[in-house]
């Protein structure tokens, strides 16, 4: 189920369903809604986004409470996370699933809001955005290829392609927006040459390993699995993580994977990544591709959560083709 593309006019609702919108710099989020407005959107926060106890997050009930009154809300077509953080996964046995199965809109966000994105997925079919957060769009510079994806995604029901970058950071850009260092991106790094085609499903992987064994983890069959870490993540955590994903009972059936780029404080090298990916029998003959532009490294596309994608990698030259329809 996709929902309503976006168009002017439209109204988006910031919500905090991870950590609180409190820890945003006012610079930031002035630069976020300046660049939402410009696009034709009207930005609404909700009630609870910056409250806040000693976790940096908010209550349970007052996370919820933001979450279902976007989706109940007929004037917001839109919800965007204000950022990530570690306790999404707190909110989903509270939500009223069949409330946004009822009200169905684009939600956007990544990294914990993971945990979230494929809990409404499994429950109600509607397919979420893993992408950019509200915060994402305070980036000073750099923001095209992250900007384009998204529209790409949430505004048009066309098939779009997710290509690289011509260049990528890894700074802490929101400490800091002029000092910037972008390095360039050699395309994708193909791990195994292969086509397929199938579901997206995926996101942060230790977000995703959270949701194993409940109710609200979707199935991996005939999936194109991708998944990303951030830099709190290793080679021997990765490899574990990966792992534990590949036990489940539909992994054998995945049609292809999808890795994000690593952050450089992760210390996972192209060796070590391609000898933990060696190692996983469940993953042979079928393509492969890493440094794919999503995840914690910028600039990062839009992957439709539960829609169609082709995989292509051979002699060098990828291809990551999403289709948008149900």
């Amino acid at each position: 189920m996709f929902a309503p593309k976006l168009v002017p006019g439209d109204e988006i609702r910031v919500i905090a369903p991870s950590t609180s919108m409190v820890i945003l710099k006012g610079a930031q989020v002035d630069l976020s809604v300046e660049r939402l407005t410009k696009l034709g959107f009207n930005v609404t926060f909700g009630k609870n986004a910056e409250a806040h106890d000693e976790f940096f997050s908010s209550s349970i009930a007052e996370r919820i409470e933001d979450l279902h009154d976007a989706f109940a809300d007929p004037n917001v077509k839109g919800i965007l996370t204000a950022i990530g953080g570690y306790n999404s996964n707190q909110l989903l046995k509270y939500i009223d699933f069949d409330l946004i199965a009822a009200n169905p809109k684009i939600l956007c966000g990544y990294s914990d809001i993971t945990a979230l994105q494929l809990a409404i997925y499994q429950k109600t079919g509607l397919v979420t955005y893993s992408g950019p957060h509200f915060s994402s769009f305070g980036v000073k510079h750099g923001l095209e290829y992250t900007m384009e994806s998204f529209l790409q995604a949430v505004t048009n029901d066309a098939p779009y392609e997710v290509v690289p970058s011509a260049t990528w950071s890894d700074d802490a850009w929101y400490l800091d927006q002029e000092n910037r260092t972008f390095h360039e991106q050699n395309g994708f790094l193909i791990l195994q040459e292969g086509e397929a085609e199938g579901k997206l499903i995926g996101g942060n992987l230790c977000t995703m390993n959270l949701l194993q064994g409940t109710e609200f983890m979707p199935s991996l069959k005939d999936s194109i699995l991708f998944i990303e870490d951030d830099e709190e993540s290793h080679s021997r955590s990765f490899d574990r993580d990966l792992q534990s994903l590949l036990h489940l009972p539909d992994a054998d059936s995945i049609k292809a994977l999808l890795i994000g780029r690593f952050q450089k404080n992760s210390n996972i090298t192209e060796e070590a990544l391609r000898k933990i990916i060696s190692s996983k029998e469940e993953l042979r003959n079928i393509p492969i591709i890493a440094n794919v532009n999503f995840g914690h490294v910028q600039p990062f596309a839009t992957l439709p959560i539960g829609a169609t994608a082709t995989v292509k990698a051979a002699a060098g030259q990828t291809e990551i083709f999403i289709e948008q329809k149900e």
